[in-house]
């Protein structure tokens, strides 16, 4: 793996920038300075994926012949540092980044010309169905039933159960769901893998309230409740049963996505929030403190080691090598890196830690009763640190991630 970049990629990396100074407007700034899961609304969130889409770089990892631009790792991986420097917000990952390549490896050539497209313009909004009340770590364990029929209209499963944690169902066109189509004697046998169309009779979306605060444009997971939902039988992606080998090989892709642009940035917030607190003792800034220096030194080294883990893991995916179990462990290092720089925000941002604003965005939308206490930057400190509690749970909790390695990796 070549480290060096070259003078085509420093070109590129100039392009980049240039784009974003003129696409990632000041609305989308000021949003996304105050967004505590960090993504806009789902208005600003499809105007700039519209905006990614138009300029050919909505996709990045997808190859040029379903739309994607076709670039090496390096390039990848520059185009993402840049968006996450700027502040961008990133992709909904459950459509470009989770169903998109499911689609393309085990879809017909009528579901990939029916979804691809669609998916790559931001016209359709998904979201995922995995985890039941009663099945989230060991999801081989979930009941939601998918039973087979037929009518007029044609061959299709009746579906009754319900789905939880689903992020931004509340927003989505389609969904895709880990369905039970037989009692087999291993539970992993028997489940299915479908896309539902969101606006089906009998769909039900509830919104789950989470410690970071309830508000509308930033409200992300609901429970879904399907009741008789018909389901077509050309909406099955892969044949009855495969469910399970599809959801591994989508859940690879879940847990192995690039996390150290965006550590790099969340850090690079601490430091900015260190220059500006005082110290305890009121003699200088916190950024100044030995004991908090070598506290964000030793988060920059564990960055920087992430940074250098995923490049090397990438690039062996690019020459062909599976990503395997390492997506466990880029899963493992990344979510609990993010927890501690939220830990640390929050030790950084001292005493303004203590008054909760729930709705960030309430006064830039001019919803705000009362002026916020402290600088503009501290209002999503504390509810990003709330939010983040899910990252070491979300696509397999650590755990379970540990597992994995202990036995793919470490032979245990």
């Amino acid at each position: 793996m070549d480290l060096n970049y070259s003078t085509e990629d420093m070109q590129f990396r100039a392009e980049v920038r240039n784009w974003i100074a003129e696409a990632f407007d000041e609305p989308m700034r000021a949003m996304m300075a105050q967004s505590k899961n960090g993504y806009l609304d789902k208005a600003g969130q499809v105007r700039w994926q519209k905006a990614l889409h138009a300029r050919g770089w909505a996709a990045p990892n997808w190859p040029q012949e379903h739309g994607g631009p076709g670039w090496s790792p390096t390039r990848r991986h520059l185009f993402q540092s840049e968006l996450a420097a700027a502040g961008c917000p990133p992709v909904s990952p459950m459509g470009f980044k989770m169903v998109a390549p499911v689609i393309m490896k085990y879809g017909t050539p009528e579901q990939k010309a029916r979804f691809l497209p669609r998916i790559l313009a931001s016209e359709d909004w998904w979201c995922q169905g995995y985890s039941e009340p009663n099945a989230g770590s060991d999801l081989a364990s979930l009941q939601m039933r998918a039973v087979r029929g037929r009518d007029a209209q044609g061959d299709h499963y009746l579906l009754n159960g319900s789905k939880i944690w689903t992020t931004h169902a509340q927003w989505a066109d389609w969904i895709f769901c880990l369905v039970r189509t037989s009692r087999a004697e291993r539970p992993q046998e028997g489940i299915t893998f479908v896309l539902l169309d969101m606006r089906t009779p009998g769909v039900t979306v509830s919104a789950l309230p989470t410690l970071d605060g309830p508000c509308d444009g930033q409200q992300e997971v609901n429970q879904v409740f399907f009741d008789d939902v018909r389901v077509p039988l050309e909406n099955r992606i892969g044949e009855e049963g495969m469910g399970w080998a599809i959801a591994k090989y989508l859940l690879e892709f879940e847990r192995g996505g690039s996390y150290a642009p965006m550590l790099r940035r969340q850090l690079d917030k601490v430091a900015a929030i260190a220059a500006d607190q005082p110290c305890e003792d009121g003699t200088g800034r916190l950024i100044d403190d030995p004991v908090f220096r070598q506290r964000l030194a030793a988060m920059h080294v564990r960055v920087a080691a992430a940074e250098a883990t995923e490049l090397r893991v990438f690039s062996s995916v690019a020459s062909g090598a599976s990503i395997g179990a390492a997506s466990s462990m880029i899963k493992v290092m990344g979510t609990e890196t993010a927890q501690a720089i939220s830990e640390l925000a929050v030790d950084a941002l001292g005493p303004y830690a203590l008054p909760f604003v729930q709705d960030t965005w309430a006064e830039i939308q001019g919803r705000a009763a009362s002026p916020r206490l402290g600088p503009d930057y501290a209002a999503p400190v504390v509810p990003r640190y709330f939010n983040y509690r899910k990252a070491s749970i979300y696509g397999g909790s650590s755990e379970i991630q540990r597992n994995i390695i202990a036995r793919q990796v470490l032979r245990l």
